[in-house]
């Protein structure tokens, strides 16, 4: 039973966030499963009041649990089927300038801080490989990249796991 193994490891849903309750995990889980689900609809899922079941997801969205909603769209339908991870490890005193230029770049779509010899990794869609060298070559000035295009993604994007309710 889920429930009693978080027990059992001294965690409560309240010890990971206080609005982590039951109920609002259910919400949650079913907001994942259809983010365009309606306060009516999400209500009778979880068998309460749409007003109740409002109010909880604006308090969830408030305190920054749900950080917002998206859409996901399939890059290869935009013209950009080309992915690729590129991960960036600055020339000294260039650390500020690769953040910067990667905000800048529309075809970079992530961009994380990481640990270890490189310190940032990004993820860039592009139409062809052409178009990725010319996006490489604006980070070139600050540093060193090492880029992995991807073949497939055997892991699509997926939710989040949450705690059991």
């Amino acid at each position: 039973m889920p429930g009693k193994r978080l027990k059992e490891r001294g965690n409560t849903l309240q010890h990971i966030s206080p609005l982590l309750d039951r109920v609002n995990v259910h919400l949650l889980r079913e907001l994942q499963r259809d983010p365009r689900l309606g306060m009516s609809a999400l209500a009778r899922r979880v068998k309460m009041s749409a007003p109740a079941v409002t109010e909880r997801v604006k308090r969830l969205e408030e305190a920054g649990v749900i950080a917002g909603y998206r859409v996901d769209v399939d890059p290869g339908a935009l013209g950009l089927p080309v992915m690729a991870y590129v991960r960036i490890r600055p020339a000294p005193g260039q650390l500020g300038k690769i953040a910067d230029l990667a905000q800048r770049i529309p075809e970079v779509v992530e961009c994380h801080r990481i640990t270890g010899e490189d310190c940032f990794l990004l993820k860039v869609h592009v139409s062809n490989v052409d178009r990725l060298e010319t996006v490489l070559d604006r980070f070139l000035a600050f540093g060193q990249t090492t880029t992995s295009i991807v073949q497939s993604s055997p892991v699509p994007p997926r939710p989040l796991p949450l705690p059991a309710d």
